[in-house]
């Protein structure tokens, strides 16, 4: 419940700082907003870092499981068959 609030919440302020820095693009008057878009930007991208860096470490100890195609990477438990062949003469 931790781990989906912590993507949640991070996600919420990507989204914050991605209409902060297009507040600022559209009102580019001075230097002064051309530097709050830069800075809002940068942020928007360390979070968006941050964010992907704790789903690989939840991922990787365990705390998030992968359903779908990361599953079959990720399970144990499932060992690959190959179909053999049948001769039918």
């Amino acid at each position: 419940m931790i781990t989906q609030s912590i993507v949640i919440i991070t996600f919420i302020l990507i989204i914050i700082s991605l209409g902060s820095a297009l507040y600022h693009l559209i009102n580019h008057k001075t230097t002064e907003e051309s530097q709050k878009t830069v800075k809002s930007l940068t942020v928007r991208i360390s979070l968006s870092l941050i964010l992907f860096i704790f789903l690989f470490i939840a991922v990787a100890t365990g705390l998030i499981k992968p359903h779908g195609l990361g599953q079959k990477m990720h399970s144990s438990n499932q060992t690959p068959t190959t179909a053999q062949p049948t001769l039918n003469p």
